[in-house]
This record gives C-alpha cells, sequence and structure tokens, in this order.
C-alpha cells in the first residue's frame, strides 16, 4: 500500500474542531435535512468548508434514519480516488496502539496486516436481540432477519449467532482498503434499503428512527465473520459530552435549585424514555448525569423514608454532591 490514498471521512452535524491531520475530512451528515427553525441543516455556521453528503449521489434526507450511514453512503458513492477510506465521527475516532488517533503510515502498517480496522467489541447486559427488543420495536429485528433469509441465506446462520451473543461493534467506525470498503456498503445498503421497504415507523420516537443506524452496528459483525476478516479492534477517543447530556445536566440542575424534586425526576425519566442511550458511556463520557440520577434516587428515598430530604436545606449541587458521598460533576 505504498503512496496509497488515505480519507477518514469524519461525520458531523455541526462545527468541531477537528484534528489537525489532513486526511481527517469533515462530512456533514444530514445536510439537506431542515432544522427545527426551518433552516438546512447545510446552513450550519461554521461548517462552510465541509463536504456535504446532499452533493453527487447521496441519501442525505434518509439521515433522521440513518444516522452516520448517510455519511457512509455518499463516500462509497462519490470517492472514486482513495484506495483506504474510513468513517470517524466529531466526537469520536478510533486509536493506535499507541494510544493515538491513527494516522496515515500507522493505517497503512495496520493493514498490511489485518483487513479491517474498526472499534472494540462491546459486551451487553442482554442478548443483542434481547437488548434491542427493549429499545426498539421486536418487528423491526425480525424483518431484517427476514431480509437477510431472502437476500443473504448464507449469512443467516452467522446471523443468528450474533443476534444470540452479547457482543456487538459500536458506532460504524470502520478503516479498509477499498475493496473491501465496497464489498461491505454493497452488501450493508442493499440489505438496509430492503428493510426500509417492510418497516413501518409509525409512532416512532426520534430515538427509534435511527433504526438503520443501529442495525448496522450488528451487521457489521455479521459480514466480518461470514467473510472471515482479520480485523485489528481498537479503543475509541471520546471527546467532549454530546449536546443532549449538558442540556440534560443544566435542566436537572435547574429543577433543585427550584427544589422541584419531583419535576427534576419527571424530567430525567421523559428523556430516559426518548433517549435510552443518554446514560451508556459513549453519551456520558464522564458519568455526571449517571451521579446526577443517583443523587435523584437518594433524595427521594430520603423523602420516601423520612417525609424530608438534604434538598429542604441545600440546592447547590455541589454541596448535594459532598452530602450523599458522590462525586462532584461539574456543569459548564
Amino acid at each position: 500500500m505504498e503512496r496509497a490514498s488515505v480519507k477518514i471521512y469524519t461525520m458531523a452535524h455541526k462545527a468541531f474542531l477537528l484534528p489537525p491531520d489532513k486526511l481527517y475530512v469533515p462530512l456533514l451528515c444530514g445536510a439537506g435535512c431542515v432544522s427545527e427553525d426551518g433552516r438546512k441543516r447545510s446552513a450550519l455556521p461554521g461548517t462552510e468548508e465541509y463536504l456535504r453528503d446532499d452533493s453527487g449521489e447521496n441519501i442525505s434526507l434518509k439521515n433522521p434514519y440513518y444516522s452516520e450511514l448517510t455519511g457512509l453512503y455518499w463516500a462509497w458513492k462519490n470517492d472514486k480516488d482513495s484506495d483506504i477510506l474510513g468513517l470517524a465521527h466529531y466526537r469520536r475516532f478510533l486509536l493506535d496502539d499507541r494510544g493515538m488517533i491513527f494516522d496515515k503510515c500507522h493505517i497503512e502498517q495496520v493493514l498490511n496486516e489485518y483487513d479491517i480496522i474498526t472499534t472494540k467489541q462491546i459486551i451487553l447486559d442482554h442478548p443483542y436481540e434481547e437488548a434491542f427488543g427493549g429499545k426498539h420495536a421486536p418487528k423491526d429485528f425480525r424483518i431484517l432477519r427476514d431480509v437477510i433469509s431472502l437476500r443473504y441465506p448464507e449469512y443467516l446462520d452467522i446471523f443468528e449467532e450474533v443476534s444470540s451473543g452479547t457482543h456487538t461493534y459500536f458506532a460504524n467506525m470502520m478503516i479498509a482498503g477499498r475493496n473491501v470498503f465496497d464489498a461491505y456498503c454493497e452488501w450493508l445498503f442493499d440489505i438496509l434499503f430492503s428493510m426500509e421497504k417492510r418497516v413501518d415507523m409509525t409512532g416512532y420516537n426520534d430515538y427509534q428512527k435511527r433504526l438503520y443506524g443501529f442495525v448496522s452496528e450488528l451487521l457489521l459483525m455479521v459480514w466480518i465473520r461470514y467473510k472471515g476478516l482479520k480485523v485489528k479492534e481498537c479503543s475509541v477517543a471520546v471527546i467532549g459530552e454530546k449536546k443532549e447530556t449538558g442540556e440534560a445536566l443544566k435542566k436537572i440542575e435547574a429543577f433543585l435549585r427550584q427544589k422541584d424534586l419531583q419535576g427534576a425526576a419527571q424530567y430525567f425519566m421523559d428523556l430516559y424514555g426518548k433517549r435510552p442511550d443518554i446514560l451508556m458511556d459513549a453519551s456520558d463520557i464522564n458519568g455526571e448525569l449517571k451521579r446526577m440520577v443517583m443523587l435523584i434516587q437518594r433524595l427521594l428515598k430520603d423523602v420516601e423514608d423520612t417525609g424530608r430530604s438534604y434538598l429542604d436545606e441545600e440546592t447547590d449541587l455541589h454541596r448535594l454532591m459532598d452530602h450523599y458521598g458522590l462525586q462532584r460533576a461539574r456543569i459548564n
């Protein structure tokens, strides 16, 4: 792979601080979508120099359902020159064995020995299909199984094995040579487009609508295992909290300052119902929201046991955390 052309498309939905290495190319996903204020996402300030997934051959308008896969599709269909392609996120980057964000030299070294670079496997508390059914519509997983059975029956045994297991890759992050990259995308999007024709999303919330972005994480493992590829699994650098996490922390703190414990608890339950991923490590990287939830639980238990809580005396978040022996949360 001497003098290989390498591009790692870095998926974003807002302006962000890009790594200085030029191989990381910012790609605005869902650029053709319209935000709540009526503006196209492509009009976001600070993104003027980004590539956009609504140019060339694209599925940009499917972003609410496909998440970063609209960027993956764009790279597959529109970058015909790169020898090695990859997908990263504006908050997440694959790390090499030095614990550094991959550069061109180390990518080439790894791909001389391995077929594909992706994340370390995450271990679920329950088998994948069961975990999926707890957050999404089980009927959609049955549709996925039916599509694979009809279009790629040779993959079905591996699919069943992975579905009943507790391991998966996450975030759709990968780096691979052109042949591997193209073959995977062709297989993946054929399955997802076939699935899309059968799925009815009536009544789904925004989280559940991101169905295809979620199932593709499992499909990457299915494809790799079936192909017998040699995989380099890597740690992921997560840079900064999600915007939603920071907003949730601030809103809960505001409830507590008003001594509205029930309001804080109800706000979190409503949020968790819409975004069950909000407590995952990739969303709450410093564990601040988890500690906030523990604080609410302690306060509620005191009220249940004694009719009062420390919130009656103190509304400062840091002092509340100290009182209950919780590590202080920092809210900017």
